[in-house]
């Protein structure tokens, strides 16, 4: 699918788009604000396997009972540093939000927290959460695991035996240029497989498996019954990787791990955080300096050819961010139907959607 296939939406417009959604499925005001806001900016930051494309799959898990709008956060142990969260199948962009939220505050109390949060639905872009204790000071570690149908592959593996398991971490740094690092154990997030499938295009080779277990570029081979496998990153690292999220992010955070087939279109997550405050432990200034130093020393290194500029975790949302920003958020014409489809489904009207696009030039 060419550039031309595609439209472009100004962000605003998106996020109004998205409040109005999700308001008409049944959330409150609040609910559809923090959902909206959490899948623009997956798509500002370039990670739209995360972002406003993941609206159909909610819609579809609204209507199975999946997805359980306005819930709210059970605090199932407090224990001063330690919080342990149910986020009762709610939307997990409100579920992430608050567990962050009480978990900065306990940081900020005792220097460190430990936080579980099990059974949210979709917690999307894990990053963002990242971003949300950097905005308070703070270090953060987060592990999560997911109860869906499996998609990727054990290392030597030919079926999938888990999802794609995220890990997090997001340190400060000053000059506005902090570390996120957030990153999929699988080869590639399974959001970006279905982007590529909507887009018309192949994924990479040493990506994908099909059905009988053997390398494939197609992406419809995630998606079809039976369905293909992703492979783990790093071989057998990327695998032990996901074995610890799901393990930590699962079992340690009060949750399920994945040993069966769950029914139905829900994404249940389960999330360990680390929260520490560097004031805290005394080294916050040290934190500062030490950071940038490295940061300045480590892209110094000549880059290597047809690479512009060594990078560091983080900066490609910062460069992604400010072209979207400045010039819309381009959407596949498969995805932008299938938005325009849920939207008709809890009653938006399908000619305001459209309005809001135009096709992308060139």
């Amino acid at each position: 699918m060419s550039a031309a296939n595609e439209v472009v939406v100004a962000a605003e417009p998106l996020r109004a788009l998205v409040r109005g959604i999700v308001e008409r499925a049944g959330s409150s005001e609040r609910e559809a604000q923090l959902v909206a806001e959490q899948l623009v900016e997956a798509n500002l930051t370039g990670h739209d396997s995360h972002g406003v494309g993941m609206l159909p799959r909610y819609v579809e898990a609204l209507g199975e009972g999946g997805l359980k709008p306005n819930q709210q956060l059970t605090v199932v142990r407090d224990d001063g540093p330690i919080l342990m969260l149910d986020g009762n199948a709610g939307y997990g962009q409100v579920m992430g939000f608050d567990a962050m939220a009480l978990g900065i505050r306990r940081a900020g109390e005792h220097g460190v927290a430990v936080v579980g949060l099990a059974n949210s639905h979709h917690l999307g872009r894990i990053g963002h959460w990242a971003e949300q204790c950097l905005a308070s000071g703070m270090v953060s570690i987060h592990f999560v695991n997911v109860i869906s149908k499996p998609v990727v592959a054990p290392f030597g593996g030919r079926d999938a035996r888990f999802v794609t398991n995220p890990v997090c971490v997001g340190i400060p740094a000053p000059e506005g240029r902090p570390i996120v690092l957030d990153f999929a154990t699988s080869r590639i997030a399974m959001g970006k497989v279905r982007v590529a499938l909507n887009k018309g295009e192949r994924v990479k080779p040493d990506t994908l498996l099909d059905a009988r277990g053997e390398p494939t570029t197609d992406p419809a081979a995630l998606f079809a019954e039976p369905g293909g496998a992703i492979l783990p990153f790093g071989e057998h690292k990327g695998y032990g990787m996901a074995v610890i999220c799901e393990i930590l992010g699962g079992a340690l955070a009060g949750g399920l791990t994945l040993h069966q087939r769950p029914r139905g279109r829900a994404i249940i997550n389960n999330m360990l955080s680390f929260i520490v405050d560097p004031r805290r432990l005394g080294t916050a200034e040290r934190l500062a300096v030490e950071a940038e130093a490295f940061a300045e020393w480590v892209c110094a290194s000549p880059p290597a050819h047809g690479v512009e500029r060594v990078l560091l975790a983080g900066d490609p949302e910062r460069a992604w961010r400010r072209e979207r920003g400045s010039h819309g958020i381009p959407i596949d014409a498969t995805t932008w139907t299938q938005i325009v489809d849920a939207a008709a489904t809890v009653g938006v009207d399908a000619a305001a959607v459209e309005a809001i696009a135009r096709p992308r030039a060139g």
